[in-house]
C-alpha cells in the first residue's frame, strides 16, 4: 500500500559456518548492518531467527536505545525531551472545579458559567442540549450540583457515549424550526476541542482560566523520554536524582559503590559534583532541589546560587558585590551564607556587600555608613571604619541601633486573639498535612528556617484560599482538608514588596488615590472653572492638559539601537508633564507640576488646610516616606518604600475590622529604623480590629 510503512529483508549472503570463513562472516555482517541501520537478522538452517543489533537493544521486547551521551538527559535537547511535552514535564488541562465554579448552586442558577456552556442563560444553545440531557436522564434543573448523582454529573461534563438527543431549539435564539438530533460530547471534551482549534489568541487566553498545569501523562513530569528514564545510577533514575535535596543528592552520590571498572571514570565526576554540591550547602542552599524551576527562587537564592559557582571557579584577585545577600535566610543559614563570604575573601578577593543585617554587619572589617537619612536626606557618609568605630559614632542612626542607644522595644503587654482561623490536613510542597490555627485580632508571626515550608502554608494554602472565597479570585487547587473561621473575615490584602506600578506613569500620588482629590481642588479653582477645565484636564494620563510632545511622560526616549536607551527631559514642557495652558492655573501660588514635584512632607504643610487631602498625605508621612516626591516614579522607589505606599494606602481607608493583611517578609531591604516604623503601622493595623499575617526571620 502506498504511504504504509513497510518492513523489507535484503539476503545479503547464505553460508555454512566453519573454520576459515571468519573473514567473509564479518564483511557480510558489515554489510548487513550498514543496510539494516543497526539491525540485522541471522536465520538458522532449523528456520530460528536472532535479531541482533549496534545498538543497546532488548531482542525479547523489540525495545532499542539511541546512543547514551549527555545530551540524551537534557530535556531542553530534542534527542532526550519527552515528545509528549516537549520537555516542559507540564500540560495545560481544564480543572473540574474551575469550570463547575459554584457547585453549591444549580444549574439553572449559574453552577457552570464557562464561556459557551452557560446553562443559566435560557436562549443559548447550551439550555438547548441541558434540557434535552435533562429529559432523557430524568434529573431536575433545579437541584445544586453537588447533589447530582455522580452518574448523571460524569455525563453532563464527559458527555453520553454517542447516544443520540433529540434537542428542542423552539425556545432558542438560535431556533432552527425542527428538531435537531445530536449525541453530546460533554463540557469538558467541548472545552478541549475549542482550545485546541481556536486560532484566537484572545480566546485561548479566557480559555486558560479554567485551566491547570498537570503534570505530563506521558513523562509523569520528569521531562525526559523513557529512554533516558531508563538508565540508573546507584538506583536511581536522574529524575529520582533531581527532586532530592541537594543535601540528600550529596549523601547518597558519597554512598555509591562503584564496579571495579567504572571507578577510574566515576571518581572524577562523582568528586567535582560532590565539590560544586557542597558549594551550595555552604551558602545555606541545602534544601533546595537541584530540579527547582529557577522562576521560582527568591532574589536571595539565585544570588547565592551565583555566589556557589564563584567560590567553585577558586579565583583570585576579584571584587564581588552583592546587594542583601541574607533576603530570605534564617539566622542559621545566615551564618553558612558568612563563612561563605570570609572563605572568598580569604581566597585573595574583595567582597562589598550592601546590607541592614546586624550580625553581617559586625562580620564585616571595614563599614561604610551612608546617611543620615533616606532620599534627599541622605547621599553623605556618616561613618566609616570597624563595626566598633560605627557603633561609637553618635551622628550614625545605624551606630546607634549596634550600640543599643536606639532599640526596637517589645512589647509589655501581648494582644489576646479575637478568634481563629483553623487550617486543617495542609500538605502543601512539603507540608506534613499539618493543622495550624493563626489567630486572628493580632499580629501573627510565621518563621522558620528556610525552605521549611512557611511560604506554603502562608502564600500557598491560606492566602490562595482566602483570595477565593472572600475576593472572589480564581479558584486554586491547594493541598489541605478544609480551612475553618472565614467567617470572621471579609476580605484579604497581600501586601508585598512589588513595584506600585510598572511604567513611569505610577507614582505615590496615583497610587494612593491623593491625586485624583488634588486634581478636583486644582479644578475648583475661579481660574479653572472661567476656563471650564474639569478634573481630568490636570491628569497627564489623557489628552487636553498633558504635553503632547511627550504625552505626558516628562521625558523622550531616545533609541540607541545597540545600547540601552536614553531618556532626555522633553524640550516642550521641559519635564513638567502638561501644556502652557494647564500650568498657568495656580493654587497657592503652585501649578499642578510644582505640586508633583513637592516632597511628602512639603505637601503636608501646603495642603493643611485640606482634611481629605492632609489625611491621605499624613499616612505616607507617619510612614517614613516624607522625603519621597509625590510624583516620583514607581520604577525609582524601592521594594521597601512601595511596600509602605500600598500599607499607607491601606491605613487611610475606613477600617473594617475584619481585614486579613498579609505580608511576606515585609523587613527585606529596610534598615533597622524602618523595621521600627514598620512595626508601628503594623500595630496601628491590628489596633483597628484587623489581623496580620507576617512571614520573617528577622528576630526585631
Amino acid at each position: 500500500k502506498p504511504k504504509s510503512k513497510h518492513d523489507i529483508e535484503v539476503v545479503v549472503d547464505r553460508l555454512v559456518l566453519r573454520p576459515g570463513i571468519e573473514s567473509r562472516l564479518a564483511s557480510s555482517l558489515e554489510t548487513a548492518m550498514n543496510l539494516g541501520d543497526g539491525l540485522l537478522m541471522v536465520r538458522f538452517e532449523n528456520g530460528t531467527e536472532h535479531l541482533f543489533s549496534s545498538q543497546f537493544a532488548c531482542p525479547h521486547g523489540h525495545v532499542s536505545l539511541g546512543e547514551i551521551t549527555p545530551r540524551l538527559f537534557s530535556f531542553n535537547n530534542p534527542y532526550g525531551a519527552c515528545p509528549e511535552c516537549t520537555g516542559l514535564g507540564l500540560q495545560e488541562a481544564f480543572e473540574i472545579e474551575l469550570v463547575v465554579s459554584h457547585p453549591e448552586l444549580s444549574l439553572n442558577d449559574g453552577a457552570i458559567r464557562v464561556s459557551g456552556w452557560n446553562f443559566a442563560d435560557r436562549g443559548s444553545w447550551a439550555r438547548c442540549f441541558i434540557e434535552a440531557l435533562s429529559d432523557r436522564y430524568d434529573f431536575s434543573l433545579d437541584t445544586p450540583w453537588n447533589k447530582l448523582s455522580a452518574d448523571i454529573r460524569d455525563i453532563i461534563l464527559f458527555g453520553n457515549h454517542g447516544e443520540t438527543l433529540t434537542i428542542d431549539t423552539s425556545r432558542s435564539k438560535y431556533n432552527r424550526g425542527r428538531p435537531y438530533f445530536s449525541d453530546w460530547i460533554g463540557v469538558m471534551n467541548s472545552l478541549e476541542k475549542r482550545y485546541r482549534e481556536s486560532s484566537s489568541d484572545d480566546a485561548k487566553e479566557q480559555y486558560k482560566a479554567y485551566m491547570i498545569s498537570t503534570p505530563c501523562p506521558s513523562c509523569h513530569g520528569a521531562r525526559l523520554k523513557p529512554e533516558a528514564l531508563a538508565v540508573t545510577v546507584g538506583g536511581a533514575s536522574i529524575d529520582e536524582l533531581v527532586r532530592l535535596q541537594i543535601e540528600d543528592v550529596h549523601a547518597r552520590l558519597s554512598a555509591i559503590e562503584w564496579p571495579k571498572g567504572l571507578v577510574s571514570v566515576a571518581d572524577v565526576i562523582v568528586r567535582e559534583l560532590q565539590a560544586r554540591l557542597s558549594f551550595l550547602i555552604r551558602v545555606g542552599l541545602n534544601y533546595l532541589t537541584l530540579a527547582r524551576a529557577s522562576a521560582t527562587l527568591s532574589g536571595g537564592e539565585a544570588q547565592r546560587i551565583r555566589l556557589a559557582t564563584q567560590i567553585g571557579s577558586g579565583l583570585m584577585g576579584v571584587l564581588y558585590i552583592l546587594d542583601e545577600p541574607s533576603i530570605g535566610l534564617h539566622q542559621r543559614d545566615n551564618r553558612k551564607l558568612l563563612a561563605t563570604l570570609k572563605q572568598l575573601r580569604d581566597l585573595g578577593n574583595t567582597v562589598i556587600v550592601v546590607e541592614h543585617d546586624e550580625e553581617t554587619i559586625w562580620e564585616a572589617d571595614h563599614v561604610v555608613d551612608i546617611g543620615p537619612g533616606a532620599g534627599e536626606l541622605g547621599g553623605e557618609i556618616v561613618a566609616q571604619g570597624r563595626p566598633d568605630d560605627i557603633a561609637a559614632c553618635e551622628a550614625s542612626l545605624t551606630g546607634q541601633y549596634l550600640s543599643g542607644t536606639r532599640e526596637i522595644a517589645i512589647p509589655k503587654k501581648r494582644r489576646k486573639p479575637a478568634g481563629w482561623l483553623k487550617v486543617v490536613g495542609a500538605a502543601e510542597n512539603n507540608l506534613k498535612a499539618i493543622t495550624v490555627k493563626i489567630p486572628l485580632g493580632v499580629l501573627c508571626l510565621v518563621t522558620g528556617v528556610s525552605g521549611s515550608g512557611k511560604s506554603s502554608l502562608v502564600n500557598g494554602i491560606v492566602l490562595n484560599e482566602l483570595s477565593t472565597v472572600l475576593n472572589g479570585a480564581r479558584r486554586r487547587r491547594v493541598k489541605m482538608e478544609r480551612l475553618e473561621g472565614v467567617g470572621a473575615l471579609d476580605k484579604v490584602i497581600a501586601i508585598d514588596q512589588s513595584p506600585i506600578g510598572r511604567t513611569p506613569r505610577s507614582n505615590p500620588a496615583t497610587y494612593t488615590g491623593v491625586f485624583d482629590l488634588i486634581r478636583q481642588l486644582y479644578a475648583a479653582t475661579t481660574d479653572a472653572r472661567m476656563r471650564g477645565y474639569k478634573p481630568g484636564r490636570f491628569s497627564f494620563n489623557v489628552r487636553g492638559g498633558r504635553c503632547e510632545a511627550c504625552s505626558g511622560d516628562g521625558v523622550r526616549r531616545i533609541e540607541m539601537h545597540f545600547l540601552s536607551d536614553m531618556y532626555v527631559p522633553c524640550e516642550v514642557c521641559r519635564g513638567t508633564r502638561y501644556n502652557r495652558e494647564t500650568l498657568e492655573v495656580m493654587y497657592k501660588e503652585k501649578n499642578i507640576a510644582d505640586v508633583l514635584n513637592m516632597t511628602v512632607e512639603e505637601a503636608v504643610r501646603f495642603f493643611a488646610l485640606q482634611p481629605r487631602i492632609l489625611a491621605k498625605l499624613q499616612t505616607l508621612y507617619d510612614v517614613g516616606l516624607g522625603y519621597v516626591r509625590l510624583g516620583q516614579s514607581s520604577t525609582q522607589l524601592s521594594g521597601g518604600e512601595a511596600q509602605r505606599v500600598k500599607l499607607a494606602t491601606e491605613l487611610s481607608k475606613r477600617a473594617t475590622g475584619k481585614t486579613m493583611y498579609m505580608l511576606d517578609e515585609p523587613t527585606t531591604g529596610l534598615h533597622t529604623a524602618d523595621v521600627h516604623r514598620l512595626s508601628a503601622i503594623l500595630a496601628r493595623l491590628v489596633e483597628g480590629g484587623n489581623s496580620v499575617v507576617v512571614i520573617e526571620h528577622n528576630l526585631d
